[in-house]
């Protein structure tokens, strides 16, 4: 099944192409920059581009998006043109292509200001249910270009997958505070908790998101490690986060002693993945349990794929943890 895989020069993309020609399977990387796993170098914003990609394809995982990141460069307009025309040019040549599934990533920033409790409101448990309200542009053309894929799915019946992934870039947070108080490693491992996704396991949802596509006809599912934690931890995590961990995962204390790694006092989300789990058959390997295994015998806390597609950059200019590598 040929299959075109939009944005392969970023994290996600190329690690989809490493993936799948490594299985042996034919697939054609699109992305505006050029790049090892990049076949095609253009804009999806160009239909004519667009078209030609699409040539001889059964199926489509479209990832290229501007960024979170991208806000403080790029005008509202540039996030109009790449994340909603540019995906609804995809939407609608995949129709007139015959392709046979579609693969949306989406992004759990979607969400917006509902992952934000008010001051004294327990952590927020964030499942496909919640209502997004988003933040930023970002947000707005993700659920926008969300609302465009469900359309051409009830209009045409091109069956279409939504995934909404967490955090999976290795880039080092946003935050300068954050950056300061905690080792990179820590963090990360620490957002596996709550908000983050290894890139191996990432490729795993989309690659089952497309077997499973035509069954499903169309769904919304958020990609996230497994959470150790349930609905009924949710008050206690937004006072004493460690606490709760050390009765969810009481091995995480020694461990974190050991490398002087510290826990963060609150947290005020976590995402739930059950319903891609269930319905995508979808198992992450590397969720926070995993991750101590590995620091406890002092690997990595992370994939051999994560590690070989590394850090990207957002910018060719310094923009802090997201200045192009």
């Amino acid at each position: 099944m040929p299959i075109l895989v939009t944005g392969s020069s970023g994290h996600l993309g190329e690690a989809l192409m490493r993936v799948l020609r490594d299985d042996g399977v034919a697939a054609v990387g699109l992305d505006v920059l050029p790049g090892s796993s990049t076949d095609v170098v253009g804009s999806i914003v160009d239909r004519a581009t667009v078209r030609g990609a699409l040539e001889g394809v059964e199926a489509v995982v479209h990832c290229a998006t501007l960024h979170k990141p991208h806000v403080g460069s790029h005008g509202r307009q540039d996030f109009v043109d790449v994340n909603v025309t540019g995906t609804l040019n995809l939407l609608e040549e995949a129709v007139r292509a015959g392709v046979s599934r579609f693969v949306f990533t989406s992004t759990t920033s979607a969400f917006g200001r509902a992952l934000t409790p008010e001051r004294d409101a327990p952590a927020a448990w964030i499942d496909e249910d919640v209502v997004p309200v988003p933040r930023n542009v970002y947000g707005v053309t993700k659920t926008s270009a969300e609302g465009l894929c469900e359309l051409v799915h009830r209009d045409h019946g091109l069956p279409v997958i939504v995934l909404r992934t967490s955090r999976f870039f290795p880039e080092g947070d946003d935050r300068d505070e954050v950056r300061a108080a905690f080792e990179d490693d820590n963090l990360k491992v620490n957002e596996l908790l709550y908000r983050r996704v290894d890139l191996e396991d990432a490729v795993t949802a989309h690659r089952l998101a497309l077997e499973r596509a035509p069954a499903l006809g169309f769904g919304r599912y958020i990609v996230s490690a497994t959470t150790p934690f349930t609905r009924e931890d949710l008050a206690a995590l937004r006072h004493d986060a460690p606490a709760v961990l050390a009765r969810r995962v009481p091995e995480f204390t020694d461990i974190y002693a050991r490398r002087g790694w510290r826990m963060l006092p609150t947290i005020e989300r976590v995402y739930d993945n059950a319903r891609a789990r269930r319905d995508l058959g979808w198992a992450p390997r590397y969720d926070f349990a995993h991750a101590l295994t590995l620091v406890a015998d002092g690997r990595p806390p992370r994939s051999a794929l994560a590690t070989a597609v590394g850090a990207k950059g957002y910018h060719p200019v310094s923009t802090g943890p997201y200045t192009t590598r």
